[in-house]
C-alpha cells in the first residue's frame, strides 16, 4: 500500500534560476532566500527521506477539458520559456517518469466524478514550474522519479478537490512512497510593465497591494498552525487577491492529504518574497505520526457522474 510521505507548497519563480550576480543585482545586492530556501529543503528532506516518486502539481501547465499527467518512461531535453527566455534559455532537464502511477491516477477519474488523461506522448511540453523545481530538489539524484499534473483553467475549488482525492486514493492503491510538490505562489498580481522593474526586489513592500500580502500572512499562519479547514473555509476571499492558478496547485495537494481533516504543519523555508507584484514563499508539511488523513470521497452528484463517465471529449476553443 502506497502513501504520500511528505509535502511542499513551493514557488518556482524564473529569479531562482538566474545567476547570482543578476539576483543581487535585481534585489538591491542581497541575495533572494528562495534559492538558499531549496537549498536547505533538498538537504533536510530530499536527500533523507524515502521515497520513490515525486508529483508536482504544475500551476504553469493550464489544460482545458480535462486534468492531464504525465505518462513518459523518461523526460529530458532542453527548456527554454516561452514566457521569459532571456532568463530561462536552453536548460537541461534529465529524469524518470513513473507511467504506471500516472494511469493508476487517471483510473480514478470515475470515482470521484471528474477527467483525467495520462499522456505518455514525449513531444509534451514541459514547464518551468516543473523544471525549476527538478534542478534544485531533484537533479543529481537519478533513481527519483518526477511526473507533472497540470491545472485545468476550467477547474474550480470543488474540480481541484476532486483532482486530489483522486491522485490520494491512487497512491493509497500502489506500492509507492510519494512527495507532492504544489509548484505555485500565493497572492499574483504583476505590476503592469511600465511600472515592473521599480518592483523586482524582494523586500515585501512591493507586493502589488497590501492587503494582498496580508491575505497571504494570514494564509502562512494556518499553515504553520495546520488550520487547512480554515484555508478552504475562506478560498472565495483568497480568490480576490488573484493567487496563481486559482490556487490548483495548493487545492490539488490538500486534496490528497485530506482537506480540511488534514492538520500538518508547515515549515517554512525561506522567507516570504516578492516577485514583481506576486507573493512567494515555500513551505514543507511532514507526514504525520500515522500518516496523512485519507481523501474525502466525493459528494455523489449523479448529473456530474453521469457526464463524467460520457465517452465525448469536449471541443476546445
Amino acid at each position: 500500500m502506497g502513501e504520500v510521505v511528505g509535502a511542499g507548497l513551493t514557488a518556482h519563480v524564473p529569479t531562482i534560476v538566474l545567476p547570482e550576480e543578476i539576483r543581487r543585482e535585481l534585489n538591491n545586492g542581497d541575495d533572494t532566500t528562495l534559492v538558499a530556501g531549496l537549498q536547505q529543503l533538498r538537504k533536510d528532506v530530499f536527500e533523507t527521506l524515502d521515497y520513490d516518486t515525486v508529483v508536482v502539481l504544475d500551476s504553469h501547465w493550464a489544460t482545458t477539458v480535462e486534468f492531464v499527467v504525465t505518462a513518459q518512461e523518461r523526460r529530458k531535453g532542453l527548456f527554454t520559456s516561452e514566457e521569459l527566455p532571456r532568463g530561462m534559455s536552453q536548460r537541461p532537464y534529465d529524469f524518470l517518469g513513473d507511467p504506471e502511477l500516472a494511469q493508476l491516477i487517471a483510473s480514478k477519474a470515475d470515482d470521484h466524478s471528474t477527467w483525467i488523461a495520462a499522456i505518455s506522448d514525449d513531444h509534451l511540453p514541459i514547464f518551468y514550474a516543473t523544471t525549476n523545481l527538478w534542478e534544485f530538489l531533484g537533479q543529481g539524484l537519478p533513481d527519483k522519479r518526477w511526473i507533472s499534473i497540470g491545472v485545468c483553467q476550467t477547474a474550480d475549488t470543488e474540480d481541484n478537490l476532486r483532482l486530489g482525492r483522486a491522485l490520494g486514493d491512487a497512491i493509497a492503491e500502489s506500492d509507492r512512497k510519494v512527495v507532492l510538490l504544489a509548484s505555485g505562489a500565493l497572492s499574483h498580481t504583476f505590476w503592469p510593465l511600465r511600472e515592473l522593474r521599480r518592483h523586482e526586489a524582494a523586500g515585501i513592500d512591493h507586493i502589488f497591494t497590501p492587503e494582498a500580502a496580508a491575505a497571504d500572512a494570514e494564509r502562512m499562519q494556518w499553515f504553520e498552525a495546520g488550520d487547512h479547514a480554515r484555508v478552504l473555509d475562506t478560498m472565495p476571499e483568497f480568490y480576490r487577491f488573484r493567487p496563481e492558478a486559482r490556487f490548483g496547485h495548493y487545492l490539488m495537494m490538500i486534496g490528497a492529504l485530506g482537506e480540511g481533516d488534514c492538520t500538518a504543519t508547515g515549515r517554512r523555508y525561506g522567507e516570504y518574497e516578492n516577485s514583481i507584484g506576486t507573493g512567494q514563499v515555500h513551505y514543507w508539511f511532514d507526514r504525520p505520526e500515522g500518516g496523512f488523513p485519507r481523501p474525502r470521497r466525493t459528494p455523489e452528484d449523479s448529473q456530474v457522474r453521469q457526464q463524467a463517465t460520457g465517452p465525448d471529449l469536449p471541443a476546445a476553443g
